[in-house]
């Protein structure tokens, strides 16, 4: 297998609701090889799982269609890859949703699905959560159930030639170190290439928060034109060593402290970051300041994976009801104390968790017309949770209530009612999750919803041996 020099995998979301320009300039300006789109966290894919319970065609990410119309010409213009766990719940649906933008748009393409995240079926009730020992089952009905797929279960979909790749939950740096391991050749046992393709997932997953985002914080952190931030890239090596950039002209920065914090963001034991793919030692990372928003990431070290992969599960916990009003002018603060003293005492008996906050500044009249008191203006917020939506429903009816019946001058009254999810992680042994491939194309549709399922694999396998797409070698940064 062809040994190329370097690879460029660029980021186009770090969240479900990511924006889509940043994505755009990288596919059309940043001369990648590959996109990846980290669209998935706990609670998202649980959600999604309540989308599909609801409509079995539904339980993908919101913003596909806008992602894909946006994204698959310049798939095809630019000859890079896009690789995402957009599919969240529902991958399949996801990809066959892909096909149909794809021939609405009048574009060949092939779509690879990778399946098998989807645990549920398999979850030991009696398993034993991560967060306190409790287990599972004391939680509440288990509505979803995904195991944390690695690198090695998306290696048949990038070998069967699949242009865009659509997964369920994949763990997030498993995303960008699967084009790594197939375009170089990686041994999956090789601990150091495993951890150092790791360590450039990880520090690329979160998208616009290593460019700036998320880090800035005015006078003491500035960051440059945020709301143009760029989203980054980064050239990577066959050594596991690469280089962090983003396109010239976009807003936001790259530097050791971005690069520091992102380093270490969402990580309990920085000497031991377990991934599916490999435990890696962060502590070894080293970083250079190459200048002008580039940081070189090398000498990742790390230590063999384990026998277990995580499972995120999301449970039903009851619903919470919301309700919002203003008072404006004079004595604001105190009618608004008074009428949050109110719900409260009618809420008492059957909703003990009543949360009563004043917010706001100068949403009312944009002026306190010069009046000496602070504040003039102030929002009052109630919300509580309730184990049905008639409790929760309650909240916001009392709230809406108190344009009669609370103090004087009441105003912009509002009321939700949201259903509740909870999430809890547990361990699954590693043999009990199997990944597949299903693949799709413009010209004809196999998988699940043809009945025909191909390049089924073991999470220890990596599928059929076609061969890989021919990467570029080292380029000048655009």
């Amino acid at each position: 297998m062809a040994r190329h020099k370097t690879i460029r995998i660029g980021c186009g979301a770090g969240f479900q609701g990511d924006r889509i320009d940043p994505a755009v300039i990288l596919a059309a300006q940043g001369r990648i090889d590959w996109l990846v789109l980290e669209c998935l966290a706990e609670r998202t894919v649980a959600a999604a799982q309540l989308r599909r319970l609801a409509d079995p065609l539904q339980g993908y990410d919101p913003l596909l269609r806008a992602r894909m119309e946006a994204l698959l010409p310049l798939v095809k213009r630019n000859h890079f890859r896009l690789l995402s766990n957009l599919g969240a719940a529902n991958p399949v649906a996801a990809g066959h949703q892909v096909i149909a933008i794809a021939q609405e748009l009048g574009l060949r393409l092939r779509v690879a699905v990778v399946t098998g995240d989807d645990v549920l079926d398999r979850l030991d009730p009696q398993s034993p959560t991560l967060e306190t020992g409790r287990p599972v089952c004391e939680f509440g009905t288990p509505i979803s159930a995904n195991a944390y797929l690695g690198a090695e279960a998306i290696l048949p979909a990038i070998a069967g030639g699949a242009e865009v790749i659509v997964t369920g939950r994949v763990a997030d740096p498993s995303l960008f170190l699967a084009p790594m391991v197939r375009e170089f050749g990686w041994p999956l046992d090789d601990t150091t290439l495993m951890a150092s393709g790791t360590v450039i997932g990880h520090l690329l997953e979160c998208a616009g928060q290593l460019t700036g985002g998320y880090f800035a914080d005015p006078g003491r952190k500035d960051v440059r034109d945020l709301a143009q931030l760029g989203f980054p890239f980064c050239d990577v090596a066959a050594d596991g060593s690469g280089t962090l950039g983003k396109v010239a002209g976009t807003g936001g920065t790259i530097t050791l402290r971005t690069v520091k914090e992102q380093l270490l963001y969402e990580v309990t034991d920085p000497s031991a970051y377990l991934t599916p793919d490999v435990v890696a030692d962060l502590g070894s990372v080293e970083l250079t300041d190459l200048g002008e928003d580039r940081i070189r990431v090398s000498a990742a070290a790390g230590s063999a994976r384990t026998g277990t992969l995580k499972v995120s599960v999301g449970y039903h916990a009851g619903y919470i009801g919301e309700g919002e009003i203003s008072y404006a002018g004079p004595n604001a603060r105190a009618r608004a104390e008074l009428a949050g003293a109110i719900v409260r005492e009618r809420l008492h008996d059957d909703l003990r968790d009543v949360r009563v906050d004043l917010i706001g500044v100068d949403a009312t009249h944009r002026t306190d017309f010069g009046y000496p008191h602070d504040p003039y203006e102030v929002r009052l917020r109630v919300a509580a949770s309730g184990a049905t939506r008639e409790l929760a429903e309650r909240v916001g009816l009392e709230v809406e209530a108190l344009y009669t019946n609370g103090p004087a001058g009441g105003g912009g009254a509002r009321k939700f009612v949201t259903d509740r999810i909870g999430i809890v992680s547990t361990l699954m042994p590693r043999e009990q999750v199997t990944s597949s491939v299903v693949r799709l194309s413009t010209e004809r549709a196999t998988g699940a919803a043809a009945g025909a399922a191909v390049g089924a694999a073991r999470t220890g396998g990596t599928g059929d041996d076609a061969p890989p797409r021919a990467g570029r070698t080292a380029r000048r940064s655009p």
